[in-house]
């Protein structure tokens, strides 16, 4: 077996939480030595339920132990001299530090960064933490709900009346993983460039699925209110409809995916229909075409529909139960999942979707009891960087080219990822098709007043790239196209499986031209198997996760996030893919494909539920924005119109802390709230005497009084509220940008900050316009001389200006709107 693409790296975590835990496994299961220190006892989070009999009368939790696969644990106290010799030991013979204790912890530490970045400058270091080490969030108090609010992801969701849902633990630590994982390989990577200190935080991790919305909010002036459950986006049909047997994902949007609609369901008249033709008249006549589709829906079952679904290009997904989603077959043939052990203890869970045909992630594995490897001596180990990097150092990807074929969100994140770190990013478009996140309006003025160069959520996706127009369907443009993947490292595209074999570009054929290269596709299903071809939006990931069967309450239908989740999520999974694709190409000299399934990308947000139907055979049931372990919990109303906050008290010590800001001595003094027991037996009490105090009280006075009691407490924050974030302003998220046609607006900044800055990466290279830097690249790395690029402008195989699509040939078909995301 060829060794994993990490299989040279040693990384030792310090600290707690979901966040670290699968960073470390992103190393970990692609063969990293990572030595996870724990304190005597082991680390609190092997407690959190449910909970696995792994053998000796002790017992362990099923999500921590899925988060720690194949990783060492030696227990050490950093607070102690002789725990933090031992731990600086490890440290001398690692290549990086996952850190995750707090900030402040961590300066005032035996092992704080600043005397290991002195006496070690050649350690990689990253900080993990909820809201960052800087900025007037920095000491709160936070759960996942908590910080979902503060992100803007909570406020959208749920009934018109209120109150917003707050969905289940675990999906925060999925992505500020990632978000961790990716500068921290990315440096380890330009080692040559010194060793790095990265501070990742959650909350801007979290601001990745939120800024679509933002953008939005930022075009029109206002964000769209909350519609109701499972009325996602602008549009209708959208969210889960019952069928005969099961739920159904439905998403649709475009004019000919409503005519594929009323095809499916046998009622060709509704297409022309005024009230159902346009976006908008769906969306304004929702409940009246909701009448109208559901019985035709329950006359047969969500398989039939989307088996249909897939023949008519419809973005359709089946919304399964945890058991459904163990035993599809799509994801046993991928080897989606697979075995958890924990002393005696194993299960099932996810496998890191990152697909590489050349060298697989380990399929989960064995987790380790607490200081189960305190006695086990290390091999030596050699570090590649011997120095910091210093502020005129080169970005850790620079000298990296990746060929971006992607369009829409989560192909463009991924490469925006990459271009934020150094590489060379080209984004190939053409005239007759731009990246349909420039919008899809056909009308004369999307022309006339170049519309596709001000749309806020292009700008934000394609920062930091270079631009140019090939038209792919004439030979020449295809040619072009080849010569730039000649001398290139990477290719990645997110269109539909069936699309690049149509152009003569699959896998194969692409690999023919440069054996070097590592190969990104990222279809809904992956490329293989009889569901490669179906079609989807970040909608659909969510829906065909199961996502939506663990969220909301008891009598609520399956529940969408209301954010197109899946989008992000696979950007992010595929610019992990693409440096793990860098990392075995730099130590073999060999490229591959990476087969990433977007869907698969979203199962690690639904691990905790699919680890315990595997374990114990059924699912914990939906108790809405109540919360297993923390009573009370949820989000409450405050003095305004539709303003609410979410709070917790984890602890007694929490609730105690509660009942003074509430000034109720009453409850505090009450045995029977004494402990989470009793206060759960008294559950719906204590949510009255908390909507009475917030009645009168402003969700910010409430957020600040709250948090400097030790209570983690948020404002369930709307999207276009972010731009305008204290936290955010002071940090530098938000950077003031002026582009030709748009004019100044806001663009995000990256989600972590390097050494001690309290500022983020500045941004270098604003979206490009159409055909923007067709000159630059054409003659600088192709070399063609400006007779020859005038010719290819004068036959339209490159320009500036978006124009009305030729008539399709057969091969080009579905191009534009056949990519998730």
């Amino acid at each position: 077996m060829p060794s994993l693409p990490l299989s040279h790296l040693r990384v030792v975590e310090l600290g707690s939480g979901d966040t670290l835990g699968y960073c470390g496994k992103l190393f970990a299961d692609f063969g990293a030595e990572v030595i996870k220190i724990e304190p005597q006892g082991g680390d609190p989070a092997r407690r959190v339920a449910p909970l696995a009999d792994a053998g000796g009368g002790q017992r362990e939790s099923l999500t921590f132990a899925w988060l720690n696969t194949n990783k060492k644990s030696v227990t050490a106290d950093a607070e102690t001299t002789a725990g933090a010799d031992k731990i600086l030991t490890l440290l001398a013979g690692a290549d990086l530090l996952l850190d995750a204790r707090h900030p402040d912890e961590v300066k005032a530490s035996l092992i704080s960064h600043d005397r290991l970045r002195k006496a070690d400058p050649g350690l990689a270091v990253t900080a993990i933490s909820w809201f960052g080490e800087h900025g007037p969030y920095r000491n709160y108090q936070a759960t996942d709900s908590v910080c979902r609010s503060l992100a803007g992801l909570v406020k959208l969701v749920g009934p018109v009346e209120g109150p917003p849902v707050l969905p289940r633990d675990g999906q925060i630590g999925v992505m500020g993983g990632l978000t961790a994982f990716i500068p921290s390989l990315a440096g380890l990577y330009g080692h040559a460039h010194g060793a790095r200190r990265f501070a990742v935080n959650n909350l801007e991790a979290l601001l990745h699925i939120s800024e679509f919305d933002t953008g939005l909010a930022l075009e029109a002036g206002f964000t769209r209110p909350r519609a109701g459950i499972n009325r996602f986006g602008r549009g209708y049909p959208s969210g889960a409809f019952q069928t005969r047997h099961g739920w159904l994902g439905v998403t649709v949007v475009t004019p000919a995916q409503w005519t594929a609609f009323c095809t499916l369901l046998d009622m060709p008249e509704l297409a022309d229909d005024p009230n159902y033709n346009t976006t908008i008249a769906r969306f304004h006549h929702a409940d009246a075409l909701k009448t109208i589709i559901t019985p035709a829906l329950l006359t047969q079952t969500a398989q039939h529909w989307f088996e249909k679904g897939i023949e008519l290009r419809l973005p359709l997904a089946i919304v399964p139960d945890m058991q459904e989603l163990l035993e599809q077959e799509v994801h046993r043939s991928r080897g989606a999942f697979g075995t958890v052990e924990i002393g005696a203890a194993s299960f099932e869970g996810p496998v890191l979707p990152q697909h590489l045909t050349r060298a697989k992630p380990k399929p989960n594995g064995r987790a380790p009891l607490a200081g189960a490897d305190d006695n086990t001596p290390l091999p030596a180990h050699k570090r590649n960087a011997t120095r910091a990097a210093t502020p005129q150092d080169a970005l850790p990807l620079k000298g990296l080219r990746i060929i971006d074929l992607t369009m829409g969100w989560a192909g463009p994140t991924a490469t925006r990822q990459m271009g934020d770190l150094g590489a060379d990013v080209i984004k190939v478009e053409s005239c007759q098709y731009p990246d349909w996140f420039r919008g899809t309006d056909t009308r004369p003025p999307y022309h006339e007043e170049r519309t596709y160069e001000k749309t806020y959520w292009f700008q934000m996706n394609n920062r930091n790239k270079r631009g140019i127009t090939l038209d792919l369907t004439s030979e020449a443009g295809l040619t072009l196209l080849k010569r730039l993947m000649k001398d290139a490292d990477a290719v990645i595209d997110n269109y539909a499986a069936d699309v690049m074999p149509r152009l003569g570009l699959g896998v194969d054929e692409i690999l023919k031209i440069n054996p070097r290269l590592v190969v990104v596709t990222m279809p809904a299903f992956g490329m293989t198997g009889k569901w490669s071809g179906v079609r989807a939006y970040g909608s659909t990931l969510e829906q065909a996760s199961g996502l939506p069967s663990v969220t909301g309450g008891p009598d609520d239908p399956p529940v969408m996030l209301h954010a197109a989740i899946g989008d992000p999520v696979g950007g992010l999974n595929a610019a992990a893919a693409l440096l793990l694709g860098f990392m075995h190409q730099r130590h073999t000299g060999e490229g591959q494909h990476i087969d990433l399934s977007q869907v698969e990308c979203m199962l690690p947000m639904v691990a905790p539920s699919i680890l315990e139907q595997s374990a114990t055979g059924k699912t914990s049931p939906r108790i809405g924005n109540r919360h297993p372990h923390y009573v009370p919990n949820g989000c409450f109303p405050t003095l305004g119109i539709d303003q609410w906050i979410t709070l917790a008290a984890r602890t007694d010590g929490e609730w105690r802390a509660l009942c003074g800001v509430m000034r109720r001595p009453d409850l505090a003094n009450d045995a029977a709230l004494a402990s989470i027991d009793g206060r759960r037996a008294h559950e719906d009490r204590i949510e009255v005497a908390i909507r009475q105090w917030l009645a009168d009280v402003r969700p910010d006075i409430a957020m600040v009084t709250l948090q400097a009691a030790g209570i983690p407490a948020g404002i369930a924050k709307l999207p276009q509220d972010l731009a305008s974030d204290p936290h955010l302003l002071k940090t530098g998220h938000w950077q003031p940008s002026d582009r030709p046609f748009m004019g100044p607006h806001l663009l995000p900044s990256v989600a972590y900050r390097e050494g001690d800055s309290e500022l983020p990466y500045p941004i270098v290279h604003l979206a490009p316009t159409l055909g923007q830097h067709n000159d630059e690249v054409l003659r600088g790395v192709l070399g063609l001389s400006d007779a020859e690029i005038a010719e290819l402008a004068r036959n339209d195989v490159i320009g500036t200006s978006a124009t009305l699509p030729k008539p399709k040939k057969k091969k080009t078909e579905g191009r534009t709107a056949s990519a998730a995301g």
